[in-house]
């Protein structure tokens, strides 16, 4: 496995930013030996929804900045960390990722890629779009982890009923229990629904490609400067339908910390026109990737048809995460309200788009 190839350190770091200062030290006189301790500065990162991230530079070189992640509380159950390692590996092997410099027992280091995260205004810029739909290709181009079924097979199923069955019966607060009872279906439902949505996508006859599986905007970050974009947060990281990464983006584009999928208030699901572009691009960049043939408006009109039903996918699956969150993060956010809002998105959007048939040839 190409996780085995990482250095990894046996130590713990506490997420304290008190004690980080001292622990996170230990790491940085290993991957950067030559930092003057006496000129070490930190930073802390807010925007993580599970882990604490802080920043670590020499005040006279804040290029050079080192990203320290504590793995939070519970995530194991979410993530398998050894294969967010040798998804990280890879990607960054590839250029579509930074520099992972070490990992230990709580966390990782890794390298940083300056710009700033999109917001539910500059992901519609249509220069965005289209500097998104080419990394996107080049991250689809990744030759992804050795697997036994070839070609691979999505691992959506997988993840879904892992989910599934984290999620607790019972919810000891009081009140997220009368919440959980009134606005998410029961298990058993909640088990046909990922029944009906797995024979949906096994219908579409779509690619499997290693995809990056969290495309919303706070891990897309713009560099104006370069031009460039790039994805980061690699915890999800598998294969999947190709279709997956772009109606999980385009789900996204209501937000997450103020979830906002009114489209009177600007934050709006792409209608066709907008999707059209985004996938027209999208086709395009992977053609001169590939060599694949020219492409079509038959093309486009499939990947548009998979990409919506896809999103309906997205939607079923971050609101098992954040069911699962509920009951074990310690992180101040409102994930029973956040499953509560995509599970509505997803029965509204299911009406919307399950009764699109792909074109004929």
């Amino acid at each position: 496995m190409f996780s085995s190839q990482i250095t990894k350190l046996d130590l713990d770091i506490s997420a304290s930013v008190t004690s980080f200062e001292k622990d996170s030290r230990r790491i940085l006189k290993q991957i950067r030996p030559n930092w003057d301790t006496d000129k070490i500065c930190f930073k802390v990162f807010t925007d993580g929804f599970m882990n604490s991230m802080f920043g670590c530079y020499v005040e006279d070189n804040v290029d050079d900045i080192i990203l320290i992640r504590i793995y939070g509380q519970g995530t194991e159950i979410l993530i398998n960390r050894e294969e967010e390692l040798e998804a990280f590996g890879l990607l960054s092997a590839a250029g579509c990722a930074p520099p992972l410099y070490c990992a230990f027992n709580n966390g990782m280091a890794y390298g940083f890629f300056p710009g700033i995260p999109l917001d539910s205004e500059s992901v519609q810029d249509p220069k965005i779009q289209r500097l998104i739909a080419k990394e996107l290709v080049r991250i689809h181009t990744v030759q992804g982890p050795r697997t036994s079924e070839v070609p691979p097979k999505s691992e959506y199923k997988k993840k879904a009923l892992s989910w599934l069955e984290a999620i607790p019966s019972h919810y000891d607060d009081p009140t997220q229990q009368i919440v959980f009872e009134k606005e998410i279906p029961p298990k058993a439902e909640l088990k046909n629904e990922l029944d009906e949505i797995v024979r949906t996508l096994e219908g579409l006859n779509m690619d499997v490609v290693f995809s990056h599986n969290d495309t919303f905007l706070k891990n897309i970050i713009y560099n104006e400067q370069e031009e460039t974009i790039h994805f980061i947060d690699y915890e999800y990281a598998s294969y999947n339908y190709e279709a997956f990464d772009i109606g999980n983006h385009f789900a996204e584009f209501g937000g997450v910390d103020k979830v906002n999928y009114n489209p009177y208030q600007g934050h709006q699901y792409p209608d066709k026109n907008e999707q059209f572009r985004w996938l027209r691009n999208y086709l395009e960049y992977k053609h001169e990737a590939e060599g694949s043939p020219a492409i079509t408006e038959q093309d486009v009109e499939r990947l548009y048809v998979q990409t919506n039903k896809c999103a309906c996918a997205s939607h079923f699956l971050w609101t098992l995460w954040a069911l699962v969150q509920t009951q074990y993060s310690l992180i101040p956010f409102n994930f029973l309200q956040y499953a509560s809002s995509r599970m509505t998105e997803y029965y509204k959007r299911k009406k919307e788009f399950f009764h699109l048939e792909l074109p004929t040839t």
